[in-house]
């Protein structure tokens, strides 16, 4: 989960549109609409925002807030977390607002609508379950309210605009201890130590830029000529942006190398929050991506190396996506509605190449083994089989709002990555390894760029006509089309083959889905599931279904570390000693015995003919 729109270049394309007002001297001005978000002052878990309303000709006005945001393609309907909204009038007076639906207000006699006012609600602390939930806000597109202490502002959900403003410069201060400090991309014009102003050039710009309050917890530095900052929450200071640094440096620097001319950003913060999985804190982990920023929720127990692997993998994916959605996009993105939003057709590479690129980085710059690549390829084969593999993936991108397309979202991952890997592989034969994919999203770049958006039913045409008849053939039939591919025929062209071998699966998930063990919500004691069929682990330790696991190892689990448990379930060899205290029919018992992990097939990728050596390396090195 994670995406974007971008608007930082496009100032001199809209000021055309922009609102003016006239001064006294008879000269046009352009308008801003001035925000204030007040941090100081919490009530109730929230935060009061005040909009000064630009000069508005009309009698009534509507202000809303976004119904989705670029990057999220879900429906979340920021609008119902606001509260009190009031409309006033230049003499203090309330003006009456009808509520349209639950993201827009209409104001009454609009030519003397001076400011609104409302109260600004968190996600976070709404989550019901794993932030994935229907009516769950994904935690890196939501938004946080800890007191003192910590303030996730994704713009959305503080701020909203008013119809036909949408190109009006926004204004944002923001009031806040001093001890608090700021982490955005964005330039902060005001000295004060309480005080914060950002200037943008309209809302889609605002949207795009998310800041992060807390105690200052950052590191800087610099990679050919870019500025990157590496922001940190930490509740208890498990973490800090100074531990994690070489390990992003590293790959940022990769990623740039890779990447080449491509890119040509000036300034990128990641604003990483780690959550304590307290009942109100996030629960949706993961990344949105931003122009010049990511946002990234995980939880803080993770031990370093896991917490830094899973950094690589959602910070190199969100980087990625300067490349596309930033430079190369459709109309449908450049000019986003916020609240009637139309899809674009081409998640296959807004999704699916950044994905590729994130993997295809790490190979090419020698962060990760060829057999680490093929891993990642072939579960990537299996778990897009998984998924509905004979939906057009263009039907899917354009509908992706509303099902039964939305339940196949997550196939941008896997089978979008596979569509950038066979594209890859295509031009690489054709041009007998000189080319591949980068260059044809330079060719794109060139081609468009920030501030030229394409049609969306002229994209294959275009890719062709860059590179060779056999994409424009794959994407007809592969892409825009309901025909699975043969993953094996576009293999074979680099030398390689699919097959199957048995390995260690997830002992606590059935088919990585289905877990042996839950949680009394009361007590919060773990149990092992009953009336479900166990798995080897759990029958040569002879547990039985409705055990309560006290400890493993002399360590005591229940709801509040369970997450220390899986984690430390992946550490576990075969065969290695283990005790489990359990509880059954209201009586402790000690159970001794060893590991045994279940075996699982798993799709493998392996070299069939060394014959095609020199084009797979210009493919995986190139």
């Amino acid at each position: 989960m994670r995406k974007l729109l971008f608007a930082f270049a496009f100032t001199s394309f809209f000021w055309s549109a922009k609102s003016t007002t006239i001064n006294k001297n008879g000269k046009s001005k352009p308008q801003i609409i001035a925000v204030n978000i007040n941090l100081n002052e919490v009530k109730n878990d929230q935060v009061l925002v005040t909009v000064n309303a630009p000069k508005i000709s009309s009698n009534e006005i509507t202000y809303r807030i976004p119904k989705t945001v670029p990057g999220t393609y879900s429906e979340d309907n920021y609008g119902k977390y606001i509260e009190d909204l009031k409309a006033y009038d230049k003499k203090g007076k309330l003006l009456t607002v009808n509520k349209g639906d639950q993201n827009s207000w209409t104001i009454a006699n609009a030519k003397s609508l001076s400011k609104i006012t409302y109260l600004v609600n968190d996600t976070f602390d709404s989550e019901k379950g794993t932030g994935f939930g229907q009516d769950d806000v994904f935690s890196p597109a939501g938004s946080n309210i800890t007191a003192h202490e910590n303030f996730i502002i994704n713009t959305h959900c503080f701020i909203g605009y008013f119809d036909n403003f949408l190109a009006t410069p926004y204004q944002l201060s923001v009031n806040h201890a001093a001890k608090l400090w700021g982490a955005t991309s964005m330039v902060d014009n005001d000295n004060s130590t309480t005080r914060d102003v950002f200037n943008t050039s309209r809302y889609a710009e605002l949207v795009e830029n998310p800041i992060m309050y807390s105690k200052p917890d950052y590191t800087t530095f610099n990679v050919d000529g870019m500025e990157i900052q590496i922001c940190v929450y930490s509740p208890t200071g498990k973490h800090t942006a100074e531990s994690i640094t070489p390990e992003m440096k590293t790959m940022m620097t990769a990623q740039k190398k890779f990447l080449g001319k491509i890119n040509s950003t000036k300034k990128y913060s990641v604003l990483l929050y780690l959550s304590s999985l307290k009942e109100d804190d996030a629960k949706g982990f993961g990344a949105l991506e931003h122009p010049t920023a990511t946002t990234v929720v995980l939880p803080e127990m993770m031990e370093k190396d896991e917490l830094v692997k899973s950094m690589t993998d959602v910070v190199s994916h969100e980087f990625f996506h300067i490349v596309t959605p930033l430079t190369i996009h459709s109309k449908e993105i450049q000019f986003f509605d916020y609240n009637a939003p139309k899809m674009s057709e081409h998640l296959w590479m807004y999704e699916g190449i950044t994905e590729y690129f994130a993997n295809l980085f790490q190979i090419n710059q020698n962060l990760i083994s060829e057999e680490d690549f093929y891993n990642r390829m072939a579960e990537k084969i299996e778990e897009a089989g998984a998924l509905n593999d004979s939906m057009p993936f263009t039907t899917m991108s354009a509908n992706v709002l509303k099902e039964p397309y939305k339940s196949q979202y997550l196939n941008v991952y896997q089978k979008g990555a596979l569509i950038g890997m066979c594209i890859d592989i295509i031009i690489r034969e054709k041009s007998n390894g000189q080319r591949g994919i980068l260059d044809l999203m330079q060719k794109l770049s060139n081609e468009y760029g920030i501030s030229k958006p394409f049609n969306d039913e002229e994209l294959f045409d275009k890719v062709t006509q860059l590179t060779y008849p056999e994409v424009g053939d794959f994407l007809k039939t592969y892409v825009a089309g309901p025909t699975p591919i043969p993953y094996e025929v576009y293999l074979a062209k680099m030398g390689l083959g699919k097959s199957k071998i048995q390995v260690p699966g997830a002992i606590f998930l059935k088919d990585n889905e289905t877990p042996y063990i839950n949680v009394n919500p009361s007590s919060k004691e773990i149990f092992v599931a009953p009336n479900m069929e166990l798995n080897v682990f759990f029958d040569n330790l002879k547990l039985q279904g409705a055990d309560i696991i006290l400890a493993i190892n002399d360590v005591a689990y229940n709801y509040d570390n369970i997450y220390d448990l899986i984690n430390q379930s992946t550490k576990w060899t075969d065969n290695q000693p283990i005790s489990i205290k359990i509880k059954r029919n209201g009586k402790e018992e000690l159970l001794k015995g060893t590991v045994k992990f279940p075996l699982e097939e798993k799709e493998n990728i392996i070299v069939t003919d060394e014959t095609k050596k020199q084009i797979k390396e210009a493919w995986l090195k190139g």
